[in-house]
């Protein structure tokens, strides 16, 4: 097993020192030195992270409060709607939404979690978690679109640990009373043992589990006392990466980004029905037209035949070799126990069971499209 890099000049997370010390295989990642795999390895993480619980350092994400100074949530909240096509006026305390940010033609600046406050002290307050390659584009984007009245305070140097697997109640439960009682998409403010925490029941796996937000300081303690439990182990970036392929779930950069709409990433259902109706974000009209007529392209999962994965950027032909689109994201998923992929194809191909095929290394290899996602999803609905 490699050991860990020194980093350079790349930036560390709160939990790198726990990295290196359990020996992880460290890279280059969005500008921070993050561990790609353990001394486990990636198909045992994977696994552990399906049926038990695994435990990332997410702390490179952007995280950040939207702040209005007259303490309105109305006015947060419109001032955010202005820039994303979710609604936001309506999310109740306590909740988080899954929305994007969107330029002027409607494609995807970046996308993100948002999450009103539990408690009537944080009213006018939104919390915000972007992706860690697009945080200071975000950053400045949101700043220079904000309404009058309200800021964007960036919450620098905090640390922020994912918990996910069907153990990950149990586990969290030991040391955050009323975890388990926690809905999907719930959030709100708690103590670990005493230490301040922000958690909510969500993820990228499309496992049930827990995002925590702590101060830098204390994410070491929260991490060690969650990784001692028997049910847990570390995962790095590479079993991410294969669990939300795998969930269906979009990277940013890959299956989407300023070219691909909501509409065309199958994100409709993240853009409620006033905001169908009324509009009043960027890239309105197509994002209407498309959802009136259809977009010209869709994402959808592939399915291989034989063991050959499918790499980003593959050509995908239809079974005359007509080119008919691209994969955004391909590789081995564990689960399936085989390749799987997504990527758009034109509309007109995009119905499930639709033969496709492959152009890996020069040779069509025949693959088909399938409903999304690859493995079904554990949220804990309530």
């Amino acid at each position: 097993m490699a050991g860990a890099t020194d980093g350079g000049d790349l930036l560390k997370t709160p939990l790198h020192a726990v990295h290196v010390a359990l020996g992880a295989r460290m890279v280059p990642f969005a500008g921070y030195d993050m561990p790609v795999q353990y001394e486990t390895g990636i198909m045992a993480e994977h696994k552990a992270t399906r049926e038990s619980a695994g435990l990332f350092d997410v702390s490179h994400m952007g995280q950040a409060v939207l702040r209005a100074e007259n303490g309105s949530h109305k006015t947060v909240a419109s001032a955010l709607e202005a820039l994303v096509p979710a609604g936001i006026r309506r999310l109740d305390p306590g909740h988080q939404r899954y929305t994007q940010l969107l330029n002027t033609d409607g494609g995807i600046i970046d996308d993100l979690m948002v999450t009103r406050g539990a408690s009537s002290e944080d009213d006018g307050t939104l919390f915000l978690v972007v992706n860690a390659a697009c945080k200071a584009g975000d950053y400045a984007h949101i700043e220079a679109n904000l309404t009058g009245g309200v800021r964007l305070d960036p919450l620098e140097g905090r640390g922020l640990i994912a918990l996910q697997g069907p153990k990950a109640a149990e586990v969290l439960s030991a040391h955050v009373p009323g975890a388990a009682d926690m809905a999907f998409m719930d959030a709100r403010p708690a103590k670990f043992d005493g230490i301040d925490i922000h958690v909510s029941r969500s993820g990228y796996t499309g496992e049930d589990g827990y995002e925590i937000s702590t101060a830098g300081r204390d994410a070491e303690a929260v991490w060690a006392a969650l990784a001692a439990s028997d049910a847990v182990i570390p995962v790095g970036l590479g079993a991410r990466d294969t669990l939300r392929l795998e969930a269906g779930l979009c990277l940013y950069g890959h299956d989407i980004d300023e070219t691909t709409s909501p509409v065309e990433a199958g994100l409709t259902w993240s853009i409620g029905k006033r905001r169908r109706e009324e509009g009043g974000f960027p890239g309105f009209q197509r994002i209407y037209r498309e959802l009136q007529d259809g977009p010209s392209r869709k994402r959808v999962g592939i399915l291989p035949e034989g063991r050959a994965p499918a790499r980003e950027g593959t050509v995908i032909a239809d079974e005359n070799g007509n080119e008919i689109g691209t994969v955004t994201s391909g590789g081995f998923g564990p689960t399936v126990g085989g390749p799987v992929a997504m990527g758009y194809v034109k509309t007109t191909f995009a119905k499930p069971d639709t033969p496709l095929q492959l152009m890996v290394r020069g040779k069509a290899q025949p693959a088909r499209v399938v409903k999304l996602p690859f493995v079904p999803p554990g949220f804990h609905r309530g």
